[in-house]
């Protein structure tokens, strides 16, 4: 697989380093609200992403956060009358449900920020002991932009500005949108506005800065150094600069060896804004009768690179795409008789598939993620496939074929209607998926232990050729 690197600009080829797992990181949500379909768009893409590293053969390790202490998690659970575990926690849970409903596979791990403070110290006082931070007389501590030659390798932006900034006072608030080009917050001493939301540290009762927790994540779970790292682009700088500049500081390592991010989503032509009402979530569309289905749909249907411009008129015109995709499916099933019975997708990989037909679609997403032109092709093979002359032999291939690409694109035809009708919490959920992503890399095992693990909690499992269904112990 080739990919756009946000670093070098360039196509790079992607390896794992270590020659077994490919290891990456993503930015995940900051858990104060319902993730909306910007956000989405983002998770769905690195989802695409996943899927077809591993349909390709290549195992994977993926890490995506949850970050559950910052400015907007303390100013809104304190506004919510809450305490901040609840408050989080509680959005948490939703995020998992949205993840779910959009067919996204769980992150092998899922740390949150609050439960790494003690990594998060450490990372400061190594940076410290360096000279690459220092400690204000408040008690709060930054890093001195200064101090490493590289800040702002990743953005490109231009070295003196960055200098400048980096001369001026202390930029103490870490808000997604703060454009801080001066020296960050690694921890933060603690105020009256933060009530109990405060920990202990070698410098005094305070809280870690937002660019921090993401650092000491990779670290825990990746090592120094790893395959890649992703994001939305508005998370390049200052955040992923800031992320580089902690990180190589601490360690004298290449933090990321590729950098993969994702363009806005635009909402009818401009910006998402809850004043206009525009900024949608998964909830708001269903409640006008669309489908997460189809929302994952048009989120792929723009190439990561590009904005995409997401309208209601999308959603409905997705209907019709994947209801054409499903009957094409239906009448190359009824060709194969008997035989569109027989093996499934259940553990296909590149390497060990031969195409026959939708070579070329699988081809488009190998080259640079092009999910727009894999629609494409699925459409352009699905449009030249005479159904009614092929044998039998000829559509269950095809049958194949086709699910292989649905597989790689997280698009389902349909859902057992009993399964959609219970209501699964989000833990029995992540841990389905755990345990069917184990099935698939024939990791029995694991599986095995997921299983029980499952029927503890409640939950029967039923595998079938298509995926598995979840039911309440009887």
């Amino acid at each position: 697989m080739k990919l756009y690197d946000t670093m070098t600009r360039e196509m790079r080829k992607l390896t794992a380093e270590d020659g077994m797992n490919f290891r990456f990181y993503c930015c995940g949500p900051t858990v104060y609200g319902p993730a909306h379909i910007g956000n989405f768009r983002t998770f769905v893409l690195q989802d695409v992403f996943r899927r077809v590293l591993e349909l390709s053969g290549q195992r994977t390790r993926h890490v995506r956060n949850i970050t559950d202490v910052d400015d907007k998690t303390i100013r809104d659970s304190q506004a919510a009358g809450k305490g901040l575990q609840n408050f989080t926690e509680a959005w948490t849970t939703k995020f998992q449900q949205d993840c779910f409903a959009l067919n996204l596979l769980p992150p092998h791990e899922e740390p949150s920020a609050v439960a790494h403070i003690p990594q998060q110290i450490a990372l400061i006082e190594e940076l410290m002991g360096k000279g690459h931070a220092y400690q204000s007389e408040d008690g709060s501590v930054y890093f001195k932009v200064a101090s490493f030659d590289h800040y702002g390798c990743l953005s490109h932006l231009d070295q003196r500005e960055l200098r400048a900034g980096a001369s001026g006072a202390a930029v103490a608030d870490d808000e997604y949108e703060k454009d801080a080009v001066a020296d960050f917050a690694l921890w933060k001493a603690r105020k009256a506005e933060d009530g109990d939301n405060f920990w202990l540290s070698p410098w005094g009762e305070g809280r870690p800065g937002w660019h921090l927790e993401c650092s000491a994540m990779c670290r825990e779970y990746l090592g120094n150094t790893f395959d890649l790292h992703s994001g939305g682009v508005d998370l390049i700088f200052p955040h992923h600069d800031n992320e580089i500049a902690q990180s190589e500081a601490a360690t004298g390592e290449t933090f990321a060896r590729h950098w993969f991010h994702i363009t806005h989503l635009m909402v009818d032509g401009g910006k998402m804004s809850k004043s206009l009402g525009n900024m949608y979530t998964l909830a708001d569309l269903e409640e006008r009768g669309f489908t997460a289905n189809e929302l994952r749909y048009v989120l792929i249907s723009g190439h990561y690179r590009h904005p995409l411009n997401f309208t209601l008129q999308s959603m409905a015109d997705a209907k019709k795409a994947l209801e054409r995709i499903g009957k094409s499916a239906e009448h190359l099933r009824d060709r194969a008789g008997e035989l569109a019975d027989e093996g499934g997708n259940e553990g296909m990989d590149f390497s060990a598939h031969d195409f026959v037909y939708f070579k070329k679609a699988f081809d488009s997403l190998l080259n640079d993620l092009n999910t727009p032109e894999a629609l494409g092709r699925v459409f352009s093979e699905l449009r030249d496939l005479k159904a009614d002359e092929m044998s039998e032999e000829e559509a269950s291939t095809a049958v194949k074929d086709l699910d292989f690409i649905l597989q790689a694109l997280g698009l389902f035809l349909s859902r057992p209607a009993e399964q959609a009708e219970i209501d699964l919490p989000a833990e029995i959920q992540a841990l389905a998926e755990k345990r069917w992503q184990a099935k698939q890399a024939k990791e029995w095992a694991q599986s095995d232990a997921l299983r029980d693990e499952l029927l503890e909690k409640g939950w029967e499992v039923k595998d079938d050729k298509e995926g598995y269904e979840l039911c309440p112990k009887s």
